[in-house]
């Protein structure tokens, strides 16, 4: 395994040792890991193992009882109102779109904190209001366009398959211009050809002119094996192995974990 993080100025998102506890229920012990600028990193493991709990403390909706997070090598204290401008979009296991907006304007509704201000704008009639919601439908139809269900724009989202409503929540935290996107369970819900069909999303997300990293918290191993850089291993809250999908897939404890296999007291696995 990795040696765990320690604060430094490199770039992107870390965790340093965090644990987070619930009274007598320890969720997260010593967690670290690293995001680095437009990589995939995958956090994956059985049920209970702590994976929604980690992608809570990022997003800002659970405080760590202790360990620490830094972006770029400074502290980082996440609240789920501010990570868009800090450069940050995430999806929710639920789509949790609005069912009285059309697809188009709940794409447009996850602009940037910068490009809101052009509803405001709009709402009363200030100077270049047309001109800047003009300019946030044009890239949310480009956004819908390239994840193949522009010709839904005008629908609303209770009228459609659930895949297409996935795609629709990934547009609106695409629309922000991420430099980082938290994806919980994306896969969820998703038969086999569309979760193809999200891997080759996935993947192509770090080739964006922003150069978005992820991090994608999953159990979907065929996508997280296919698209990720990098996998971390939770179990009962603590990191069992880390590194390339490669050296996961023949780690016997990640074997251990899923499957409750004996690993021999010898075993290697991921050092």
């Amino acid at each position: 395994m990795s040696p765990p993080a320690t604060p430094t100025d490199d770039p992107g998102l870390a965790l340093h040792h965090v644990g987070v506890r619930f009274g007598g229920l320890v969720a997260l012990d010593d967690v670290s890991l690293r995001v680095p600028p437009g990589r995939v990193v995958g956090v994956i493991g059985p049920n209970g193992a702590g994976k929604t709990t980690l992608f809570n403390v990022v997003c800002g909706f659970v405080r760590p009882s202790g360990g620490s997070l830094t972006l770029d090598g400074r502290p980082f204290r996440p609240r789920p109102h501010r990570l868009t401008r800090l450069g940050i979009g995430r999806t929710l296991q639920g789509v949790g779109l609005f069912p009285g907006l059309t697809v188009l304007e709940n794409v447009t509704a996850g602009a940037s904190h910068a490009a809101r201000a052009g509803f405001a704008a709009a709402l009363f009639g200030l100077p270049g209001s047309d001109r800047d919601e003009r300019r946030l439908r044009a890239e949310a139809l480009a956004l819908l366009a390239e994840l193949g269900i522009d010709r839904h724009a005008a629908a609303a989202p209770a009228t459609l398959p659930y895949p297409v409503r996935k795609r629709v929540a990934l547009a609106r935290a695409l629309i922000a211009r991420p430099r980082l996107l938290l994806l919980d369970e994306p896969a969820g819900g998703l038969g086999a050809d569309d979760v193809a069909e999200l891997a080759d999303l996935v993947r192509a997300l770090p080739q964006r002119a922003d150069g978005c990293a992820v991090l994608l918290v999953e159990h979907h191993m065929d996508l997280v094996m296919s698209v990720c850089h990098e996998l971390v291993v939770l179990d009962f809250g603590r990191v069992i192995a880390a590194g390339p999908p490669e050296r996961i897939r023949d780690d016997p404890r990640v074997a251990e974990a899923y499957l409750g296999a004996d690993v021999p007291a010898d075993a290697g696995g991921t050092p």
